[in-house]
């Protein structure tokens, strides 16, 4: 963890109001992944200062925004302003460059996990079991993009991999959070898990696991209506 995102993220914490995060059940301390919604750029801001597991997760974050020379690609292509507005010109000749001498370097200072969309997302699984070898959880937003701020209501899916890839490494059935970031009430709301099965193939699993994470990411709800807080260590 690098001194650049400490300081931002102390003060981020320092200038916002306080969050809270809740529990269906209580968390358990086993190697887990959670799974939140995006919420905009505020979702992985929220997840990194605000929830109380912070420190022992490592985010998976998109290669494209931690290179200075990639990140205008992508600014344009997730709309970072409203299509087809009057200001779109301006906006597309600086926003995306601003955001090019920003956003990398504070993404590589933070504790994340680099991924890659080609040959090379290998690194990605295996920097992935390296750190959970190594006792930290995982953060995953699965939810497709889908321009200007928006997320699709399909979620992806490879990311799953990771499920058997952590039996075969290290023996551990890896727990799935569903996580809900509530921006307006300050609130991370981590739904019941769902665990992985290694005695299944992944793809007798996968729609049940996906279901999950969907319906609680989406809602915040728990099916029994019940909320337990966790309990500060």
């Amino acid at each position: 963890m690098g001194m650049l995102y400490q300081a931002i993220r102390g003060a981020v914490r320092l200038f916002s109001r306080k969050w809270e995060t809740v529990w269906e059940e209580p968390y358990d301390g086993s190697l887990a992944v959670f799974c939140p919604n995006h919420a905009g750029a505020m979702g992985p801001i929220s997840m990194c200062a605000h929830f109380e597991l912070t420190d022992s997760c490592y985010s998976w974050m998109n290669s494209g925004m931690m290179s200075a020379k990639e990140v205008p690609a992508y600014v344009r292509q997730d709309f970072w302003w409203e299509p087809g507005c009057k200001m779109e010109p301006l906006y597309s000749a600086t926003i995306p460059y601003i955001a090019a001498a920003i956003i990398p370097p504070i993404l590589r200072s933070a504790p994340g996990v680099p991924v890659y969309h080609d040959s090379r997302v290998i690194k990605t699984f295996r920097r992935s079991i390296e750190l959970l070898k190594e006792g930290k959880n995982l953060i995953i937003f699965t939810e497709q993009p889908a321009g200007h701020g928006m997320s699709a209501a399909e979620l992806n899916k490879g990311w799953l991999q990771i499920g058997p890839m952590a039996w075969r490494t290290l023996k551990v059935a890896l727990k799935f959070y569903p996580v809900h970031i509530d921006l307006k009430q300050r609130r991370i709301t981590v739904a019941r898990p769902v665990a992985y099965q290694p005695e299944l193939p992944l793809k007798e699993q996968e729609a049940t696991i996906l279901e999950a994470v969907k319906q609680g990411i989406s809602t915040g709800q728990f099916v029994d209506g019940q909320q337990v807080v966790a309990e500060k260590e």
